[in-house]
This record gives structure tokens, C-alpha cells and sequence, in this order.
């Protein structure tokens, strides 16, 4: 019944979206569909049958976890090496089918259009802090100044996936823009996350107020850029840095598997277009045209004509 009902209903966080679903021809991304993402429908099983499997570990709920799984390939799987091939196997019932789309960075041409469009110091530093960070949106939303490391240039952020605190560097452009923020907006009180609302009462700033920063910059600038893209971009900066190694880079992203790092190997799109745009406009080389530095007289001469 929940998978129906996720596959049927409207996503409310989509209610902003106008006009027909086409392709931005700025930035080549397609809008999100108006319903539940199918990775979404996903992930609202593991977290259910994590649930379950949790309460039945201490005798409580049902004997059997009523999220099906697919037991030939979590046994498949569960202790694969991470340098060997990804076998196929069936997924599991009520598991939706998911497109693997490769994560798509925001070229740098585009990406000083939307930096330009930022109105204060407050986003200017956040918008730099994830580009240069790779940290997630709700993580760096959650920084406090005492896990500013001002000399090392480097911040603390509370991971996602291990919740620990974890180091992750910045550019010197952050943290300056972060210090001109402050200047402005003085230091939050003890305990108190650095970014916060500039209007109201003084309160952390939330994911769903950057989101909206960002939405502002996209209905003026005619892009849908989302603050993932940030991170996106981030990593594929890094990876195509040949001063870092791909373990390096695994580190700072904190992926927890190498192949999570390698996706950002793949060909950047934007740069393949403009190499392709290039190709265009060379001329032909014509049939029977000899190459500069031949005589016609002396290759006559070795095939004949």
C-alpha cells in the first residue's frame, strides 16, 4: 500500500515547478517528475526494513519483516570486493527500477553566473564553502564556530552517513567571505550554527531557506541548479585535478566506497559539446588533397597519375 500510494501521489517539495517538464536548455537538466522519485520509493523501504529488523533483533513487532527482500543477492553482495564487476541480479518485490544517470557538474562559465547572483556575504561564503568542501547541504548548514579551523583552513562537520565529526578543507576564498559575513551579522551565540536567518527572530539558518536562496538565483538567471549540484561539482573538480589521487579524494568527499568517487570520472558533458562544436567548424579535408609539404610532381612520379 505505501509503495502504491508513493508511486500515485504529487511531492509536495515539487509544487513550486511551472511550466511543461522540458529540458533547461542552460544547464541540460531535466526537472524532477512531480511525484516520488523512484530512489526515494527505495530508500523508504531500507529505512523500513532497517525498522523492523531493529525491533525484531529485541523481540518486539511482527516475527517476519514484511519488507520482501532479495536473499540471493544481499548474500551476492554482502562481501563482494569493490575491485570486481557489480553482478546482476533480480531485484527485490516493491524495489522500483532506478536510472544510474551520471552526476552532472555545474561548468565554471555558469557557475561565476550563479555566485554573481548571490546578494550577500552570508551565501557568497556558503555557496564557496560547497563547492570548495564537497560537503553536504544540511552538513555545512549545521557548522558551528567552534569547529571553524581558522589557521588550518579547515572545518568539522557532522557526517551524514557515520554521524562523526569529520575534517573536511576549504579555500581561503571561503573563509574569507566567512569572515566578512560575520563582520556583518556578529558571532552567533555559544552552541549556535554559524549561517542564520537574516530576517525575524534569530534562528539557524534551515536547508529549505537555502533551498530557496537557490531557487530565487534560478527563476533570474533561467537555470535549476539544486544545492546538491554543489557538491557534484566539487568532486568533479577534484577528481580531474592531477595533483589529487583518487583515494585523496575519496577522503574529503568521505565516500564510503571507491566506486562512489569513480562515477565523477566519467566524461564531463559540457567539455565533450564544446569539443565536438570544434570539430564542427574545422574544415574537411578534401578527397585527393595532398598534405602540405608533398609535391604533386614527385608522388606522381612514385604511384603514377
Amino acid at each position: 500500500m505505501l509503495v502504491g500510494w508513493l508511486r500515485a501521489a504529487q511531492n509536495p517539495q515539487r509544487s513550486r515547478r511551472q511550466g511543461p517538464a522540458t529540458v533547461n536548455m542552460k544547464t541540460g537538466k531535466a526537472p524532477l517528475a512531480p511525484g516520488y522519485a523512484p530512489s526515494t520509493i527505495n530508500h523508504a523501504l531500507s529505512v523500513l526494513f532497517r525498522f523492523y529488523e531493529y525491533h525484531a533483533h529485541h523481540g518486539r513487532g511482527p516475527v517476519l519483516n514484511p519488507v520482501p527482500v532479495s536473499s540471493r543477492r544481499r548474500a551476492m553482495l554482502a562481501h563482494r570486493s569493490p575491485m570486481e564487476p557489480v553482478p546482476h541480479m533480480a531485484r527485490a518485490p516493491l524495489r522500483q527500477k532506478t536510472a544510474d544517470r551520471a552526476p552532472r557538474a555545474i561548468p565554471d562559465r555558469l557557475w561565476d553566473e550563479l555566485f554573481a547572483a548571490m546578494t550577500n556575504d552570508r551565501d557568497r561564503s556558503l555557496l564557496e564553502f560547497y563547492v570548495s568542501s564537497g560537503a553536504r547541504a544540511g552538513e555545512l548548514l549545521g557548522l558551528r564556530l567552534d569547529q571553524v579551523d581558522w589557521a588550518g583552513q579547515r572545518i568539522w562537520v557532522v557526517s551524514k552517513s557515520t554521524r562523526a565529526l569529520e575534517a573536511v578543507p576549504a579555500s581561503p576564498l571561503a573563509f574569507t567571505l566567512l569572515v566578512r559575513y560575520l563582520d556583518q551579522a556578529a558571532l552567533p551565540e555559544s552552541g549556535q550554527p554559524v549561517w542564520r536567518a537574516s530576517r525575524g527572530e534569530a534562528r539557524p539558518l534551515s536547508y529549505w531557506a537555502m533551498r530557496r536562496v537557490v531557487q530565487r538565483a534560478n527563476a533570474r538567471l533561467g537555470t535549476n541548479w539544486t544545492l546538491h549540484d554543489m557538491r557534484h561539482t566539487a568532486a568533479t573538480r577534484m577528481v580531474n585535478d592531477p595533483g589529487l589521487t583518487l583515494p585523496e579524494v575519496q577522503t574529503v568527499l568521505r565516500h564510503k566506497h571507491l566506486a562512489t568517487t569513480q562515477r565523477y570520472l566519467g566524461v564531463n558533458v559540457e567539455e565533450m559539446f564544446d569539443k565536438l562544436q570544434s570539430h564542427f567548424q574545422r574544415p574537411r579535408t578534401e578527397a585527393g588533397r595532398l598534405a602540405a609539404g608533398y609535391d604533386p610532381a614527385d608522388v606522381a612520379a612514385v604511384f603514377g597519375g
